[in-house]
């Protein structure tokens, strides 16, 4: 089965009080969400994930709340495979004066099947 590719600009968001930190796609609508342990991931009409929701982000990544308020320059990449969902993030962030890059792959299981695709995004 073929993979279908989606190149994308994003924007970003944090949530200070909620330690959430959000990825999405530029101009695509979110049709259904998916609920995971530690994050939301939406899901356009044809099947690509557009959105990323990470809750408990200071602690996933192992960084300063306030840190995350100052994210540079960022990028996502998300690929699912049936059930699968495979999440590489990648950001710089500003602390104290200093850029700090940061990353984690993650790999979930939805309860259904996916559409196959890939999806990278960076900021605009």
């Amino acid at each position: 089965m073929k993979i279908k590719h989606l190149e994308a600009k994003g924007e970003m968001d944090y949530d200070y009080s909620n330690d959430i930190l959000f990825f999405k796609v530029k101009e695509r609508e979110y049709d259904k969400s998916i609920e995971l342990e530690d994050m939301v991931l939406d899901i356009d009409a044809e099947g690509y994930i557009t959105g990323i929701q990470i809750f408990g982000a200071s602690k996933m990544f192992n960084a300063d709340k306030s840190a995350l308020r100052n994210v540079q320059k960022w990028e996502f990449k998300v690929r699912t495979e049936g059930k699968v969902i495979f999440v590489q993030l990648m950001f710089e962030m500003l602390r104290r004066n200093q850029v700090v890059e940061r990353g984690q792959n993650l790999v979930r299981e939805a309860s259904s099947l996916l559409t196959d695709s890939e999806v990278l995004c960076a900021a605009a």
